[in-house]
């Protein structure tokens, strides 16, 4: 593992650990805006709260966007028992949820943990829980406090609409593996903060003038379509790699995706992107994601006029337990130090 991998690592694992759902991404923001002021650069944040700073070079700006925001869930009903119903923001699947420890932060500024289970979850006591299919109506939030009432809950501040935040579980292996919740896309801002930290300490001369752009709300389909500098020419979102039947992406690999849900990339900077890869020896793949969007593309579909693409590290069982390698975070950073080196 490089010295540049072990930044990307040690960026990602303080973002992991920051709560930041969808719609409660104030504390990742404010990280995100201190590392890179630390940095020597001046930060923006956009009235969403996403973070936009110019990182240097000239001529024919590009945006370099990934995203803060993660996936988690919101309180929907409080019930007789004292137990949540939630409401899944973004992707999320009570599948991939069942018993995880989750934190739920209740607007008067308490903490309480609990747990997600199956209604009723007790083996000994419910002879058919195997057969009921898991969702956030057959599932609730166990609270780790003395509750059995509604009032119990309201007691503690809790009400409808607080935020449900699901325990990562990050670390690595001795076989360079990456596991956690939200490398999708916690591990891509690490990759970029730890490249923003390379051209700050001048070890990559830039061909061009280069923003960051780190988004929030892009679970829900939103981070990128609003707050682009106005002289950008070009936007690369830095995003999960697919992994799983019929791709050529791995956890080692980079991918460039050709095609997502809403449509094809930009067809001479995805083949650009390939070239690179292909002429300096990466491990990557070139692949269509079918289920699947970006910042990019958000940015487009809001009426931009950019040129788009997608790259970034394989990420496997997205939006569940997710796992990701060192090699394909070595893989991503050396791509984008060939796209923006001179």
């Amino acid at each position: 593992m490089t010295k540049k991998t072990d930044r990307v690592l040690d960026y990602t694992k303080e973002l992991i650990a920051i709560d930041s759902p969808t719609g409660f991404t104030a504390k990742a923001t404010e990280y995100a805006v201190e590392t890179l002021n630390k940095l020597g650069f001046a930060p923006d944040v956009t009235r969403k709260g996403s973070v936009l700073a110019e990182i240097g070079g000239e001529g024919s700006p590009l945006v370099l966007t990934a995203h803060l925001d993660t996936l988690g869930g919101i309180v929907c009903e409080i019930k007789s028992n004292g137990r949540l119903r939630i409401s899944n923001l973004g992707g999320l699947r009570a599948a991939n949820c069942e018993t995880e420890n989750v934190r739920v932060y209740a607007r008067n500024g308490n903490i309480i943990d609990g747990c997600l289970q199956l209604c009723n979850a007790s083996t000994h006591v419910n002879k058919d829980m195997d057969k009921i299919e898991r969702d956030f109506n057959t599932t609730e939030i166990v609270l780790d406090a003395d509750v059995s009432s509604k009032e119990d809950t309201l007691a503690l501040g809790i009400t409808n609409g607080c935020f449900v935040c699901f325990d990562p579980r990050f670390t690595v292996t001795k076989t360079g593996y990456i596991k956690s919740r939200y490398l999708d896309d916690k591990l891509s801002v690490g990759i970029l903060l730890a490249l923003a930290e390379e051209i700050k300490e001048k070890k990559l001369n830039l061909n061009r003038k280069v923003y960051l752009f780190l988004t929030t709300y892009e679970e829900v389909g939103h981070g990128g379509k609003g707050g682009l500098p106005e002289d950008a020419e070009e936007i690369l979102a830095v995003d999960m790699g697919c992994v799983g039947d019929g791709l050529e992406g791995s956890e080692r690999k980079v991918s460039i995706c050709a095609k997502d849900a809403h449509g094809p990339y930009d067809y001479d900077v995805t083949t650009k992107l390939v070239t690179l890869a292909q002429d300096n020896g990466l491990q990557f793949a070139a692949d269509v994601f079918i289920n699947y969007s970006s910042d990019a593309q958000a940015a487009i579909n809001a009426g931009y006029d950019l040129k788009h693409a997608l790259i970034g590290p394989g990420v496997y069982a997205s939006h569940g337990y997710e796992r990701s390698h060192t090699e394909g975070v070595d893989n991503t950073l050396r791509l984008l130090e060939l796209y923006l080196g001179k």
